[in-house]
């Protein structure tokens, strides 16, 4: 079954509403909640959103303008190289199908074998001719006009005040040029007016399963924040009875987790250690 302002994302039930809004939590009281499409193991929602003091639970978000200018030269020569490199323009997904697929299958090969995606090359080209997001942006290389790399955007509410920014795919060996780089300034330039009106791009929550820097560089080299704020989880009954007994184990797990199956339980045993930690803190 559907309910409403929440959603199934990885064994998890999360909301569906805005970051900054308090979820609806009647279906975690009554229970329906885990009768949603999907059997989540688990529900997880944040609360007191950009609080304003430091917590171990955040989203990293972009909510004000971008200007290059404001930026060490070392970081305006990043960018610039990248420009110079590449143009970046919005694209029709299902016109580049072919070649999305290739650098989605040229940037998993960097991934850590514990969650490297396994991609059918027909269902995943199929598949590009359903996508339904906002904005899809390509890089396209200036010496011989080929995709490098790909960014998707979603915006959940047309009049929301928020946009995801959801995915972002890149041949590797290209990064060096500045690839990254062209593809966030061209997002952030044409979402300027966006951000002036007070609305702000998310990158999501604290990454905890995959490896990944690019929070970090897009708080380095472009001006995203840390929006901290409360994480809370709610378990099934029968998972909340293996959470607890695998806890006192969840170090030795942490050398482990490059077994797949290992890897997403101990995520999840890292994500208890930080809602454990907020509750003794009050």
């Amino acid at each position: 079954m559907q309910i409403k302002g929440w959603r199934y994302y990885n064994h998890a039930a999360v909301p569906s509403t805005e970051p900054h809004v308090i979820p609806d939590t009647q279906p975690i009281e009554d229970g329906s909640i885990w009768k949603m499409d999907g059997s989540p193991l688990l529900a997880r929602w944040t609360t007191d959103f950009d609080c304003g003091y430091e917590t171990n639970w955040w989203y990293v978000i972009k909510d004000n303008a971008f200007d290059i200018s404001l930026l060490k030269a070392k970081r305006r020569y990043e960018i610039n190289k990248g420009n110079k490199n590449f143009l970046v323009k919005e694209i029709t997904p299902h016109e580049w199908a072919e070649e999305i697929y290739n650098v989605a299958v040229a940037a998993y090969k960097t991934y850590p074998k514990s969650y490297r995606p396994n991609v059918d090359h027909e269902r995943f080209v199929a598949s590009v001719s359903e996508w339904s997001f906002y904005k899809v942006y390509g890089a396209f290389s200036l010496l011989d006009e080929s995709l490098c790399g790909y960014a998707c955007l979603t915006k959940p509410c047309k009049t929301g005040s928020y946009i995801n920014f959801t995915v972002m795919k890149a041949i590797p060996e290209l990064e060096k040029l500045g690839l990254n780089a062209a593809i966030v300034y061209k997002i952030l330039t044409d979402h300027n007016d966006f951000l002036n009106a007070g609305g702000y791009i998310n990158d999501g929550a604290r990454s905890i399963y995959h490896e990944t820097a690019f929070q970090d560089y897009l708080e380095k080299y472009f001006g995203f924040r840390k929006a901290y704020c409360r994480l809370n989880i709610l378990y099934k009954r029968n998972i909340k009875f293996i959470i607890n007994i695998l806890y006192p184990f969840r170090r030795v797990l942490r050398c482990l987790k490059g077994i797949a199956v290992v890897g997403k339980v101990e995520a999840m045993l890292r994500m208890e250690e930080i809602n454990r930690a907020q509750k003794k803190k009050g």
